[in-house]
């Protein structure tokens, strides 16, 4: 599995990383149905060629470039990531379940800024 999106993009969304991507595999994009409900942006693993030019478009440091990479209190949104479809009704809430679970047991990291929750990974 390549790249996963992590919690600091929960709630910012912003689309540099989508803007950036040759093959269109981050969503939902902006012209999505998906994006006004989503929780954060996801990484199709199957339509990503692991070029690695969402890492340094996002503003918030939320991806990283492999599950291993992925800090341990992160490892949810691997699934997350990996059941996501842009269309697919039942995907699509699958992935945000697992998201808001996600957010329900990590309340002290989600209280950090996104922008600084990356950094703030290791203290978690």
């Amino acid at each position: 599995m390549p790249f996963i999106i992590t919690d600091p993009c929960i709630e910012t969304k912003d689309t540099a990383c989508v803007d950036v991507c040759p093959v269109d595999c981050i969503h939902p994009r902006k012209d999505e149905p998906e994006f006004a409900q989503a929780t954060m942006l996801y990484i199709h693993p199957e339509e990503c060629i692991d070029c690695g030019a969402c890492v340094p478009a996002c503003p918030v440091a939320a991806i990283y470039e492999s599950p291993e990479a992925t800090p341990s209190h992160q490892k949810a949104l691997i699934d997350a990531n990996a059941v996501y479809r842009a269309g697919d009704a039942e995907a699509v809430a699958k992935a945000e379940a697992i998201v808001k679970e996600h957010i329900s047991t990590h309340t002290d990291l989600m209280a950090v800024p996104p922008a600084e929750r990356q950094a703030a990974h290791s203290r978690f």
